[in-house]
């Protein structure tokens, strides 16, 4: 049975990392936290109330889908446009296609920022397999006025950025959720990550700042990983209650 995502496609190998995965999602948060639909994320409450269990389950079906075959993973859009669904009812407002684009042309972005990060520059087909990835899932989600290709996404990215993001009061309580779940230091990791991925607009207005210092981390850490002592780094780091879910991210 094929697979939604080829078993030899540049997606598979970004999305086979934990250290990969962790930076798209600290990209996706900051970026979330200004979008302008952001009031969709705390209807429930289950955002604030625990961002990076939310995150492990954003992982979980960004997973299904680029590991599974090609049903299950249709499956798992599937699941997730009822759940969305569900919540378009429980509130009886629809949540508009361009949020859900750009949740989308987030998850474009970071994983082929993350993986030029930690591993290399992409080439303009690997990229092209990126987006294509992703539009297969808005297609399948029967979302409207979804890029027909790498280039209009380029354009429609860049207009997005423009026009759907607004620092208000949920992006301060976001972020201040964020250092309440993960610590002071642990935070200061997250900013430091995020400063490395994000578009200039997205650090312009959330006033990360313009050097990291975990860019200076960065080669060191790489070669760590080299020689299989990541791990030692990454106990410093990241929250002892998510450790084994973290670990779990990498497909060897």
């Amino acid at each position: 049975m094929p697979f939604f995502v080829n078993e030899n496609s540049i997606v598979r190998k970004i999305w086979s990392k934990s250290d990969t995965i962790i930076f798209i999602f600290a990209g996706s948060a900051a970026e979330f936290a200004l979008n302008k639909a952001v009031d969709w994320l705390y209807f429930t409450g289950k955002l604030p109330s625990d961002p990076i269990g939310r995150l492990f389950s954003t992982v979980t079906y960004a997973r299904q889908i680029v590991f599974s075959e090609n049903e299950a993973a249709l499956k798992a859009i599937d699941k997730i446009t009822s759940i969305h669904g569900a919540v378009e009812a429980s509130r009886q407002q629809q949540i508009p296609d361009w949020a859900y684009r750009d949740v989308l042309f987030m998850l474009i972005h970071y994983s082929i920022a993350s993986y030029e990060l930690l591993e290399r520059k992409l080439s303009e087909a690997e990229k092209v397999e990126v987006f294509d990835v992703f539009y297969r899932v808005g297609d399948r989600m029967h979302l409207t006025g979804l890029p027909q290709n790498f280039s209009e996404w380029e354009i429609m990215r860049e207009e997005h950025l423009k026009n759907n993001l607004h620092k208000g009061d949920f992006t301060i309580d976001l972020f201040k959720q964020y250092k309440k779940h993960l610590g002071p230091i642990r935070y200061q990791f997250l900013v430091q990550g995020q400063i490395l991925v994000v578009p200039s607009i997205v650090n312009d207005l959330l006033q990360l700042g313009k050097f990291s210092w975990m860019g200076l981390i960065i080669p060191p850490y790489l070669i760590s990983r080299k020689l299989k002592l990541d791990w030692v780094i990454k106990t410093v780091i990241l929250p002892q209650k998510y450790k084994a879910q973290i670990r779990e991210l990498d497909i060897r």
